[in-house]
């Protein structure tokens, strides 16, 4: 089938979702899913007053971006902005015309369930500055945030802590390597006028985290610690585990498929009696069962319980094959 056909199809399909969306002050969803809904690696989403149009595999012709364009304003008539991700380690290669460039690096805003977020298009990284498939788990901080502390891992632009101070929070702690995704953060803060309640702490997660739970930073083997900020020993209500599928640091590596244990165990340590620990793995090829049985035994090996547990589930604009995505998010609540 042509794009046309099946970028049409899957509008279509998201009639329900798209008028569910308006009704929610929702203006960022993904229109079409490539993986699943015909063509891989090509992704298309709107993010406030943008359209998005990302391919990771194989870069689109003129025509074809062109049919693509047409379809989309007739359905909104915003920008598209084409980021060809196609090349190496996926980073945007191809160069726009000087409007589109106006459009794709000024920053717009954006609302998911009414919580304001910032937007660029282009800017210094790769990635767009919300990941539009853990809607879910920022709708879960926010209905089980109220008077809680809660500990944002690997936090990006800071969707989730965000989502949590909206959600009534007593304290959100954010904590990433990155000072650009921080600072978006602390802007999301500011739209939302929460920024009173939030923490942004710049430093690899891995000695904070350590220390947060009370154990030595440590390190890899021979390997000499750059400075890194001092926290005490804390727990919290809510902890928020997502990390990359795979980073390396003077501090560890994390390896979600391998290794997911070397970060869930001082995640375990920081979450107080009664919390929840909302553990994430994005990798496709990890079994879902396999995951969760591992999550169980680490716990138990720190001396606790998961006495309930709730999966999280990526909502109908990324559909799956199966009903297994390759984003797997369960809250974990512990004794």
């Amino acid at each position: 089938m042509s794009i046309q056909s099946l970028l049409t199809a899957a509008i279509t399909k998201r009639q329900h979702f798209l008028t569910q969306a308006a009704a929610d002050n929702t203006n960022c969803y993904r229109v079409f899913h490539g993986t699943v809904e015909g063509i891989n690696g090509l992704n298309i989403d709107r993010y406030g007053d943008n359209w998005l149009v990302q391919t990771f595999h194989t870069s689109l012709t003129e025509d074809e971006l062109d049919e693509i364009s047409q379809i989309l304003k007739a359905q909104i008539a915003l920008p598209v902005i084409y980021n060809d991700r196609s090349g190496n380690h996926s980073r945007v290669s191809n160069s726009l015309t000087d409007e589109e460039t106006g459009d794709a690096e000024q920053e717009s805003l954006m609302q998911e369930n009414g919580i304001w977020f910032t937007s660029k298009m282009r800017h210094e990284g790769q990635d767009p500055l919300l990941f539009l498939d853990m809607r879910i788990g920022r709708e879960y901080v926010r209905q089980h945030s109220l008077n809680k502390r809660v500990l944002n891992l690997f936090s990006y632009t800071c969707g989730i802590g965000t989502a949590a101070a909206v959600g009534g929070a007593d304290k959100v702690m954010n904590i990433d390597f990155s000072s650009f995704a921080l600072a978006a953060g602390r802007r999301n803060a500011e739209l939302n006028q929460v920024s009173e309640r939030c923490e942004f702490v710049q430093s690899d997660v891995f000695p904070a985290l350590r220390q947060l739970a009370g154990l030595n930073v440590g390190g890899r083997r021979g390997q000499r610690l750059p400075k890194y900020p001092k926290l005490p020993r804390s727990q919290f209500d809510q902890v928020f585990l997502d990390p990359p599928r795979y980073a390396k640091s003077p501090f560890g590596i994390v390896d979600l498929i391998n290794d997911y244990q070397s970060l869930q165990k001082p995640a375990v340590l920081a979450t107080a009696a009664g919390g929840t620990l909302v553990c994430c793995n994005n990798v496709a090829k990890v079994d879902k069962q396999v995951w969760f049985d591992a999550l169980l035994r680490c716990v138990q090996k720190q001396g606790r319980e998961v006495v309930s547990h709730e999966w999280l589930d990526c909502h109908e604009d990324f559909p799956s094959f199966d009903g297994n995505h390759p984003l797997k998010i369960v809250a974990l609540t512990l004794d």
